[in-house]
């Protein structure tokens, strides 16, 4: 049997065969179950239900983000309507009818286009579920055409997968009704599916997904027959006329879709304006900025809404729609921001990025119309949603997606990293980055969903790192950094659109110096009003999301620009003080948005109060072992002091370093401790030591001993900051602990004498003060019972009393002895002893000298009482002391008395003696002596006096003279008047002398003198010559005979006096006879005639001897000569030949002079005028008069012209004429000349004189320089610019720089002190002169600069001094103001010989060792360490065991005293280094230590004698230097004086080689330049003429020329012409530094002559700069029409007059190649130095040979302290350096034997001689040195060798060996 059954093994009966469905497959078995025998199939089909298509929509839209998904589900309509008219070539218009008016029908939506309309075929093609474009028509994919990029993919390629369109309907309603035609097609197409027709089928068991398509003609509705669809009708009539078409005809809509169309109408219209912004208004979309142009798409997107009347219906066009997203969007923002993005493979997004700035009080980012608002969350995330939504996005992302110019509403791109705000150092304030909207549009190249609602993985691929974004600009990619473009764009956007704070009250406008840019101008304001919050200065804020957090105190707002009142901005900055102020002590800036709007104050100040209590607030102090020191405590010197401290803050707590502060680190905290000593001169420090924690005994002091001075302490204990060592953290001082305590002095130990005078005078007492000191030093209350002894030899000494109270002193100390004389002392040494103290002896080192007057002693140079009258009596006086010395004191007066004669009193001050002396002139009676009685006295002691008698004896001199005559036995008295007959003789005249004794004295030729020649014999024996009585009754005669200083003399007279020129007439015989016929009545019959005779004046008198005087006669006019007179009288005729002489001097007359005119004569200043004025001295009458008595003299009218004549005085010769050369000041003058005589004036000419300024006088230098410039010593002075002004006021041109100097000296404005000169003057142009490159002093101080400019031989012209004031330079090292020698400490318990230095001030100075720390200050670091090289020894320890010890640095000085400490010592004989190293608290270049060396000893008398052994040496090393430095100095001068000149540059000619007496010289000898470069150029240009001789005349040129045979090229100088009438070349120096070559030329000798030869050779050429500015110059000359000369340039180019260069013709060979090159000038300072010279040189060189005895013993003296100083450095230990250079020269063999020798020796003499380890390794360290100093590897080597082999004991052995080689 067999059995049917299913697949599923079901039996089969009748009833479920009939279930089953055609196609069903059966087995036919055994049984049901039998296995099958093979494998089977089974045909099956498996069609979709239905609902895949009608319920796809359903759960396509239900997660649209919870919105309405009906406008997207428009959206896919609209995207199959704009697909289809894409190709329209005129307006696309899509209308969606929106039909719910029930009398037309039932409810209806209906999407109508006007594209291209559907074929039969394609709406087939549409209808198949899920069948894209791909794969309609012939189902391939290379059918599809991609269309063309366009910008924001603005394509219409929409309709994309077959699904969208039927989705939508179904989503809609149940029902689609398609209708479409095509231009091509006559017919209608019509295709219905609706949900009711599937479910038929299903239930018929028909093809579900089938149809039929129905074709009609346009219009016919016939088909339309239900009520329900009347509304079809109207839509089918308006086909009429169409081309082509497509309508969706959606019925059976959904209630909710209804219910959403009728509310949120404008909310469907709004949305789908969005999706579609950018293909209804364009790619720019809805912009109101941007005029409407015609160039937006032409597509209208139509929505209307037919209600139930009376409801009217509603028709909106997408285009007209406002307050889309998009529109939002576009016009709420002031900027974009365009970028591209590039994703692999070949993915392009656009993107744009708006920025809606923050306007006054609100934000302009748009929100979503009817947006429900979210409302802040109470999690733990409440804090950024609260800021989220503070923000103007909000949580919304930033990005919407558009794909192909559609919006993808689903998909949107929160930001990218580049455009996201950064966690820190942002920019802008935080809210800047959301105030930022953007999109971004895609093509098909990203995927998005079938319901086109998502991108699949757009955001994916966007954030990629492949992925490459670019800013684009007018659509074209921009390279850079997209980040930095975007930040730059943002930061912009905030600056110039957001008005988002109210600025308030305006303060003033800053510049921030604390930003690198933007520094100004920033408004600062008092608040501000910022989100309806207002902040004002003082209030205290937080700051929000900076690190790290702060809190503060508002100080200001800022807002950058230009501002002056009350304004809006962008947000600005707000400065604030860090509060706790003493914690932070800053302030700082930051945005204001970052103030943390929701603090309180409460909140603030009490972060504030916590960080307070961190802060450390007190010192505790604690005493250790029980020695307490209590506030004002009073103890001996060299007690210790010692102690404890801990740090607390305001909690009590313990603590080692401040709280963290602004830079996040937290300082480690010291305890400083300071003793302050409390001087009479002032506080010093005397100890300063920082404790470091210790968390045993938190901050520990060791203790301190060197508590020595007396006095008044102040212990001073801070915290201080362990790096800058300051007291102060942020302006809050740190707690500090202060106590006073006493030091007094100890007990006796001691004694020193006060310094006292050291002069005693003897017999005077004086007292010795007494220092009792103790321990230290310190006076200190002497002991009782202590007893002086006093010694000195060769004196006497005794004492009153001791003064044993609060010092002790000697009182009443008198000293008796011999001394030299009055004003030489004589040194003793007296001895004081204390008995019973430590050191109770000292010695007074006193000069004695003479005491008080005590007795007078009086001697005569005679030695005898007996004086002659007449004469001077002369004392010697002495003054004598107790002890019988001479003595000089004040008003030490003696006074002394001659009886009858004046008191007189003699000063013996000064030496002590004096001498008297008084002439005696007694009237001797009668021939006899007489006693007169002498007393002296000493004025200032009545007690000493002294009376002496004196004998005065009559004098031998003459007193009386008689005269008196033999024959006639007459006796003449003085004043007697002898009557002796005319023509007579007095004969035998004699005279005697007869002295006070009335003794005749005896005549000699000694005392006879006469006035005539008269016979000496006769005079000596007492005759008179005789005397002749005149002939002339009228004359008289006096004769006179006198003895008068001890001559005599006697001489006679005759007197004639006469007022006119008179005559006497009288009447004689013919023999000449007088006759008496003349009676006095002829007077009126006498006459007299004579050529220019004045007859008014003459007169006629009668006289008694029958005689008539002529008076008054007088010639008045005429010239001078010979006069014939002519006197007449009756019948009597006289004549008289008279010589008529000029008269009186009467006027002065100008003969010649300058040329004259009527205008003023011109003369240059100071010069001399060249035609001497000739003055003539005249009479009354004009006649020339010869007297010479008359001096003239020049005046000048108005004051102030000075002039200078020629002439002597008196001027005039023998002709009365003068010569006279004026010069004088500038200025209009009138020139008079005005003689006199016997004081009566003469008046003269007059001439007017204009002097002129002369503009080649230098009057003036003026001096221009940096002044504000800094001159720090060692650098370079600042250009100095001299300016050689002249006497018209303009600059002095061509002038040679070596005729200016540079003195500088340092001192007084006076050039007295030592005077530097300076050379190196440049020239930079014809006017200036300028000093560089010259070194400024070394020293600092005050400096004076003077320049000088000396012409030839001319007194100097000086410039004003320049006060220079040197400053220190850059600080460079730490040394000690005074070099101190190497001290030298032992092993000691005595704090003296363990002190270091003491009281030692170390300076900053600058590399020349000037003080240069003014204002710096910090600390020195001292510390121990070992020489070089030598790291093994044992390292002694300052007190308290410390290795290092700070002081403080004020000001740049320290004052040092450190000491070892006693029980940590060093190596015995060792080196040691102190280290003195500044540590200071500003940053600062590292300074140079200073390293002193120290020697350790064992043995403290052994330190003390090396002590003064390396004082001694040192000493010795300073002396042996200064004589080195002298001898040095000594050839320095010599190699100066004795250096070559380069007086001639080049030249092998001989001067004057050709007849010197005929020719001048070579043109190459007859000048100097002192340019070279001039001198060059100059050479090269007259070539071969350098070597032409300049003959005087042209037979002197001929001579030389045949002489020579043609050969010597010559130059006659009568021959050279030169055009009277060449007009002067004018150079154009305003813009060309151009001289004229001549002015190089410096003269020799012959300057006018030399002049003419080199004008006639150079003529007008110029020297110019290079050849640009000579081809320059020449185009400026030529074009003001002027020729041009040729032109030299300083670099060896030459342009000739035709304008001619280039060539080898034109181009100066080297300097060096020329045969002939002028020389240099001599400096001015050359002829000076010359004519000292030969002086100097032979002085000096006797110097360097040491040949003088000065310089010889000098010279030894150096030698000996060499000699002391060897001798010193080996019982020091040191040894002389060999000498290196030795060790390099003698290479091989022989050096390695010398060397090896020495080291030998090294080794060897150290254990011969030391067994110290140390000194050995001293020497080795010194020899060691000496190897590195070879700079040869050998030699080190070897020396390491030698030292291995001698450790191995065979020296020997290696010494033998080497020494046969």
């Amino acid at each position: 049997t067999f059995v049917l059954v299913t697949t599923d093994r079901v039996t089969l009966d009748f009833d479920k065969f009939r279930e089953l469905k055609d196609g069903s497959t059966l087995y036919m078995l055994q049984h049901e179950r039998q296995n099958l025998p093979t494998a089977t199939e089974e045909n099956i089909t498996y069609t979709p239900h239905f609902h895949t298509l009608t319920e796809s929509g359903t759960y396509e839209y239900h997660a649209s983000k919870g919105q309405e998904p009906l406008p997207y589900v428009l959206a896919e309509l609209i995207d199959n309507a704009l697909a289809a008219t894409v190709k329209n070539t005129s307006e696309r218009r899509i209308e969606i009818q929106m039909i719910l008016d029930e009398s037309l029908g039932k409810p209806a939506i209906i999407v109508l286009d006007n594209g291209c309309g559907m074929t039969s075929k394609q709406l087939k093609n549409w209808a198949v579920y899920k069948l894209s474009k791909f794969l309609r028509g012939d189902k391939s994919f290379q059918s599809y055409v991609r269309p063309d990029p366009v910008t924001r993919s603005l394509n219409s390629d929409l309709s994309y997968f077959g699904v969208g369109g039927k989705q939508a309907i179904f989503f809609i309603g149940d029902s689609a009704r398609m209708i479409t035609k095509t231009e091509s097609s006559p017919d209608v197409h019509e295709l219905v599916i609706s949900e009711e027709d599937f479910m038929s089928k299903e239930s018929k068991n028909e093809d579900v997904f089938s149809g039929t398509i129905k074709n009609r003609r346009p219009g016919d509705s016939t088909h339309i027959t239900k009520n329900d669809e009347n509304f079809l009708h109207s839509i089918i009539a308006a086909e009429q006329g169409k081309k082509s078409f497509t309508a969706v005809v959606i019925t059976g809509i959904k209630p909710k879709n209804i219910t959403f169309m009728k509310e949120e109408f404008d909310v469907l219209t709004r949305q789908l304006s969005h999706i579609y912004h950018y293909y209804i208004h364009g790619v720019n979309g809805r912009n109101l900025t941007i005029p409407s142009t015609n160039s937006k798409p032409d597509i209208d997107i139509v929505l209307m809404m037919r209600k139930k009347p009376p409801q009217l219906p509603r028709e909106v066009n997408l285009r007209d729609i406002e307050d889309d997203m998009q529109s939002l969007y576009i016009n709420s923002a002031a900027d974009t921001f365009e970028f591209k993005a590039v994703t692999r493979p070949d993915g392009t997004v656009e993107g744009i990025i708006r920025y809606h700035p923050f306007l006054y009080d609100k934000e302009t980012y748009p929100k979503e119309p009817n947006a429900a608002q979210d409302s802040p969350s109470h999690d733990k995330d409440y804090d950024d949603d609260f800021q989220a939504l503070s923000r103007a996005r909000g949580k919304r992302p930033i990005f919407d997606c558009f794909w192909n110019g559609r919006l993808i509403p689903s998909t949107t791109v929160s930001e990218f990293k580049w455009c996201s705000c950064p966690v820190r150092d942002a920019p802008v304030p935080a809210e800047c980055y959301s105030r930022i909207s953007g999109v971004l549009f895609t093509d098909d190249a990203f995927k998005v969903t079938q319901n086109k609602l998502t991108f699949m993985d757009l955001d994916l691929q966007l954030k990629n790192k492949d992925t490459i974004f670019t800013t684009a600009v007018n659509g074209q990619n921009v390279r850079g950094s997209i980040e930095r473009e975007f930040t730059q764009w943002l930061t912009k956007c905030h600056q110039n659109f957001d008005k988002q704070v109210k600025f308030q009250g305006y303060i003033e406008t800053i510049t921030r110096t604390d930003l690198k840019s933007r520094q100004h101008p920033w408004a600062t304001f008092s608040a501000i009003e910022w989100d309806g919050k207002v902040y004002k200065a003082g209030q205290l804020v937080k700051s929000l999301k900076t690190q790290p957090i702060y809190y503060g105190t508002v100080c200001r707002f800022l807002l950058y620009g230009s501002h002056d009142g009350d304004t809006f901005g962008p947000g600005g900055h707000v400065e604030i003080i860090r509060e706790p102020r003493d914690l932070y002590n800053m302030q700082k800036a930051f945005a204001i948005s970052k103030i943390d709007r929701a603090a309180t104050d409460e909140i603030i100040k009490k972060n504030i109060d916590i960080n307070n209590s961190k802060l450390p607030e007190k010192l505790k102090v604690e005493w250790p072992d029980g020695n307490q020191w209590p506030p004002d405590a009073v103890r001996p010197a060299g007690s210790s002091l010692g102690n404890l401290v801990t740090i607390l803050n305001s909690k009590g707590d313990s603590m080692s370093c401040m709280p963290k502060g602004a830079q996040g680190s937290a300082p480690r905290l010291s305890v400083r401790i300071t003793v302050t000593y409390h001087g009479s001169d002032g506080n010093t420090q005397e100890f300063s030591f920082d404790a470091k924690y210790y968390s045993k005994f938190n901050y520990w002091f060791h203790k301190y001993e060197n508590l020595t001075k007396i006095g008044k302490y102040t212990v001073t204990l801070e915290a201080i900051l362990n790096e800058s060592s300051s007291s102060v953290s942020r302006q809050r001082p740190l707690p500090s602990f202060t106590f006073q305590f006493t030091i007094t002095a100890g007990e006796a130990d001691s004694f020193v004498l006060e310094e006292i005078c050291q002069t005693v005078r003897v017999g005077v007492p004086f007292e010795i003060p007494l220092q009792i000191k103790d321990a230290y030093g310190h006076l200190t209350v002497p002991p009782p019972k202590l007893i002086p002894l006093l010694k000195c030899s060769g004196l006497e000494l005794t004492y009153a009393s001791v003064d044993n109270n609060s010092t002790f002193t000697i009182k009443g100390v008198t000293a008796s002895g011999k001394v030299q004389n009055y004003q030489q002392s004589k040194n003793y040494d007296l001895k004081v002893s204390l008995v019973g103290l430590k050191n109770d002896t000292q010695i007074l080192k006193i000069n004695l000298l003479p005491g008080l007057p005590r007795s007078l002693h009086v001697t005569l140079k005679e030695n005898s009482l007996r004086i002659e009258n007449g004469n001077q009596v002369d004392f010697n006086i002495e003054v004598h002391d107790v002890a019988g010395n001479i003595t000089a004191n004040p008003k030490q007066m003696v006074g002394c008395q001659i009886q009858g004669c004046p008191p007189k009193t003699v000063d013996c001050s000064k030496t002590g003696t004096g001498q008297f002396g008084m002439p005696i002139n007694l009237k001797i009676i009668k021939g006899e002596s007489q006693i007169l009685k002498v007393n002296f006295e000493l004025i200032v002691s009545l007690k000493s006096h002294l009376l002496l008698k004196l004998t005065v004896l009559p004098s031998t001199r003459v007193v009386r003279m008689d005269l008196y005559s033999h024959e006639d036995d007459l006796v003449f008295k003085n004043n007697d008047k002898i009557e002796w007959p005319a023509g007579g003789v007095l004969e035998n005249l004699f005279y005697k002398l007869y002295d006070e004794g009335g003794r005749e004295v005896a005549l000699n030729a000694k005392i006879v003198t006469w006035t005539n020649d008269v016979n000496l014999k006769s005079l000596m024996k007492g005759k008179l010559p005789d005397l002749h009585v005149p002939t002339k009754v009228s004359d008289r005669h006096f004769h006179q005979v006198t003895y008068q200083d001890q001559f005599v003399s006697i001489f006679d007279s005759h007197c004639l006096t006469r007022e006119f020129f008179n005559a006497v007439l009288e009447l004689v015989d013919q023999y000449d006879n007088l006759t008496v016929n003349l009676t006095p009545p002829c007077v009126n019959m006498m006459s007299v005639e004579a050529e220019g005779l004045e007859k008014s004046n003459v007169a006629f008198l009668w006289q008694e001897n029958s005689s008539v005087a002529v008076t008054g006669v007088r010639f008045m006019s005429g010239t001078p000569g010979s006069r014939e007179m002519c006197f007449a009288y009756s019948d009597y005729v006289a004549h008289v030949t008279v010589k008529v002489t000029p008269g009186i001097p009467a006027e002065l007359k100008l003969v010649s002079g300058p040329f004259l005119c009527f205008k003023p004569l011109q003369v240059l200043n100071n010069q001399g005028i060249s035609t001497p004025f000739v003055v003539q001295l005249c009479d009354k009458w004009g006649n020339p008069s010869p007297d010479q008595r008359v001096f003239v003299e020049i005046n000048t009218s108005p004051q102030g012209l000075q002039v200078l004549s020629t002439v002597s005085s008196p001027p005039f010769d023998g002709e009365g004429k003068a010569l006279i050369i004026c010069s004088s000041t500038r200025g209009n003058y009138e020139l008079k000349f005005q003689g006199s005589l016997n004081n009566m004036y003469i008046d003269g000419p007059s001439v007017n004189l204009t002097v002129l300024r002369d503009p080649k006088k230098p009057v003036n230098l003026s001096v221009q320089y940096d002044a504000p410039a800094k001159f720090s010593a060692g650098g370079v002075f600042p250009v100095f610019t001299v300016t050689v002004v002249s006497d018209e006021g303009s600059p002095v041109q061509n002038l040679s720089p070596a005729f200016l100097s540079m003195f500088l000296w340092k001192g007084p404005n006076s050039k007295s002190c030592s005077t530097q000169m300076l050379e190196n003057m440049k020239q930079i142009d014809p006017l200036l002169c300028f000093h560089s490159d010259k070194k400024i002093p070394e020293l600092v101080g005050n400096y004076f600069i003077q320049f000088s400019l000396q012409v030839c031989k001319d007194e100097p012209l000086y410039s004003v001094q320049i006060p220079v004031n040197v400053v220190a330079n850059q600080p460079v090292r730490l040394s000690p103001e005074c070099q101190i020698s190497s001290p030298s400490v032992s092993y000691s318990k005595d704090i003296s010989h363990r002190i270091l230095v003491t009281d030692m001030t170390l300076c900053i100075v600058d590399m020349h060792g000037n003080p240069a720390g003014q204002g710096l200050d910090g600390r020195v670091s001292v510390s121990i360490g070992c020489p070089e090289g030598d790291g093994t020894k044992t390292i002694p320890l300052f007190e308290y065991k410390h290795s290092r010890c700070q002081i403080n640095l004020v000001d740049g000085k320290a004052r040092i005293t450190v000491s070892s400490h006693s029980s940590i010592p060093g190596e015995n004989g060792s080196s040691y280094t102190l280290l003195f190293q500044p540590e200071l608290n500003m940053p600062f270049t590292p300074l140079e230590p200073y390293k002193l060396p120290f020697n350790f000893y064992n043995d403290s008398d052994y330190q003390r004698k090396m002590s003064e052994m390396t004082k001694k040496k040192d000493e010795l090393t300073n002396g042996i230097k200064a004589y080195k430095d002298m001898f040095d100095t000594y050839r320095g001068l010599l190699k100066m004086l004795t250096g070559k000149n380069r007086f001639l540059i080049k030249s092998n000619i001989s001067a004057n080689i050709f007849y010197p007496l005929v020719s001048l010289s070579h043109v190459c000898h007859l000048a100097t330049v002192h340019d070279d470069a001039a001198a060059w150029v100059i050479s090269w240009h007259i070539g071969n003429k350098m070597k032409c001789v300049v003959g005087k005349t042209t037979e002197a040129a001929q001579r030389i020329y045949k002489d020579t045979k043609g050969v010597q090229m010559v130059l006659a100088l009568d021959s050279v012409y030169v055009s009277p009438d060449r007009r002067k070349f004018n150079l154009i120096y305003h813009f060309f530094n151009v001289q004229v070559m001549i002015n190089f030329a410096r003269f020799k000798a012959h300057i006018c002559v030399c002049f003419l030869v080199f004008k006639t050779l150079l003529g007008d050429t110029i020297v110019i700069d290079d050849l640009h500015s000579a081809n320059t110059y020449r185009r400026e000359v030529v074009r003001r029409k002027i020729p041009c000369p040729t032109l030299l340039t300083r670099d060896g180019e030459r342009v000739s007059s035709q304008g001619i260069f280039g060539g080898l013709q034109n181009k100066a060979p080297p300097m060096g190649t020329l045969e002939y090159v002028f020389g240099a000038p001599l400096p001015p300072q050359y002829i000076k130095v010359t004519e000292e010279k030969s002086e100097y040189l032979h002085n000096l060189q006797h110097f360097i040979a040491m040949t003088s005895p000065e310089n010889e013993a000098h010279k030894q003296e150096m030698l000996a302290k060499q000699e002391q100083l060897s001798k010193l450095e080996r019982e020091l230990g040191l040894f002389i350096e060999l000498d290196i250079h030795y060790l390099h020269t003698h290479k091989g063999v022989l050096g390695f034997f010398f060397f090896f020798l020495i080291s030998y020796i090294f080794f060897y003499r150290i254990d011969a001689n030391q067994t110290s380890q140390t000194a050995t390794r001293k020497r080795c360290q010194h020899f060691r040195h000496l190897c590195k100093k070879t700079e040869n590897l050998t030699w080190s080597f070897f020396f390491i060798f030698s030292k291995l082999l001698y450790q191995m004991s065979c020296f020997q052995i290696v010494f033998i060996c080497f020494l046969p080689c």
